[in-house]
């Protein structure tokens, strides 16, 4: 009510009508464009890992390295761009913006193109030329910044000039998977293992980039109410470990990862510790001896994020076969290693960078052999 020379009278209704059906029409269309991409491909591989003799112990790799780009953060992007559309975030011409110089930045660059839409991948400036190469080959542009740091301020800056969007990854990345369902990697992974000898695997064992994977598979367990706990594997200088093991959130190491694509110099707002179970702290030797040892058993290339995954994995598997404890094990196969022969398969490269493989391909060498694990002795 309002008063006017001392009456009160009745207020207007008002209106505010924002509906814009061309706006509405193109948001459906990227949606269904989005959607047919995911329908189109077939769901990844889950192969079975050749092991030692050991009784009751089986071990998968899920393979989302067949993804169009060719990594797990396929699936992350899809989901980025379904969130982000469905919120109102990106219309028609809106510039994508992410703080990624990794497999991220490429498959958020592959459904820009997909949907005619301008992509800036802001990125460190010592990223490797191959690395920028596959955005570009999306359409992709590079923006440089100098320190590692500097991305996120600056992407969000360049979203602001620009009028365009930042897709934040390490923020969202949790929530824009549907964890309860919706074909994600947690579902895919039980309906792949249902007539296995153990479909209800004892670990699923994951790296942690943004966090969002470890958040998707913890909360599904939880949800489904399967007995499997989860072991988080994490490689050299990221502050995910340190974090989990004094239960501090804000922790940061303020370095950088050598193991792409997991790894974070502090702890990202994706990372949800309470879905954690185990975390286990790999060196990078120890990475890189296990991806090499995974390509020489498997007979093809892998990346060293997935060297994370398998070590932590084998060492869970013999743990299990000291205990007694029969069951499964499932893991990931990050993404293919044919991105990684100017570093983690260049001896050259190790070398520069004092890492010695030898301790930890004898453990490894030791497991296949015996089925029992011995710590290298550095």
């Amino acid at each position: 009510m309002s008063e006017v020379n001392g009456v009160s009278k009745p207020l207007p209704c008002r209106e505010f009508d924002r509906r814009d059906d061309k706006d509405r029409a193109w948001v459906s269309e990227a949606i269904r464009i989005v959607d047919a991409d995911a329908n189109r491909s077939a769901d990844t591989h889950l192969h079975v890992f050749p092991m030692p003799d050991i009784t009751g112990v089986d071990l998968y790799l899920k393979d989302e390295s067949v993804h169009p780009t060719g990594s797990l953060k396929h699936r992350l992007a899809r989901s980025l761009f379904l969130y982000a559309l469905c919120n109102g975030w990106i219309r028609e011409g809106t510039t994508v913006i992410e703080a990624s110089s990794g497999s991220t930045a490429v498959s958020e660059a592959y459904f820009a193109r997909m949907l005619g839409l301008p992509f800036i991948a802001v990125m460190p400036a010592s990223t490797s030329q191959e690395k920028i190469d596959l955005i570009e080959f999306y359409g992709g542009t590079c923006h440089m910044v100098e320190r590692s740091g500097q991305i996120y301020g600056e992407a969000k800056r360049l979203a602001e000039e620009t009028g365009g969007h930042y897709m934040d990854q390490f923020t969202y990345a949790e929530r824009a998977t549907d964890w309860r369902g919706n074909n994600n990697i947690a579902e895919s992974i039980f309906g792949q293992l249902s007539l296995e000898h153990h479909p209800v695997p004892t670990w699923i064992v994951v790296g942690a980039g943004t966090g969002g994977t470890s958040a998707t598979i913890g909360r599904y367990i939880r949800y489904q109410r399967h007995d499997t706990s989860v072991a988080v594997v994490d490689p050299e200088n990221s502050a995910f470990f340190p974090a989990f093991e004094s239960g501090d959130g804000d922790f940061a190491t303020g370095r950088p990862s050598r193991i792409e694509g997991i790894g974070r110099p502090r702890v990202e707002p994706s990372f949800v510790l309470g879905v954690v179970d185990r975390m286990i702290a790999v060196p990078d030797a120890a990475s890189i001896a296990a991806m090499r040892f995974c390509s020489k058993v498997m007979g093809r290339l892998v990346g060293g994020s997935t060297g994370t995954n398998l070590w932590g994995s084998l060492r869970l598997a013999a743990e299990m076969r000291r205990t007694g404890v029969r069951g499964s094990i499932v893991t990931l196969l990050c993404d293919g290693g044919e991105r990684y022969s100017d570093t983690y398969y260049d001896d050259e490269w190790l070398k520069r960078n004092g890492i010695d493989l030898a301790p930890y391909a004898e453990t490894l060498e030791g497991f296949r052999a015996t089925g029992r694990w011995r710590e290298p002795v550095r």
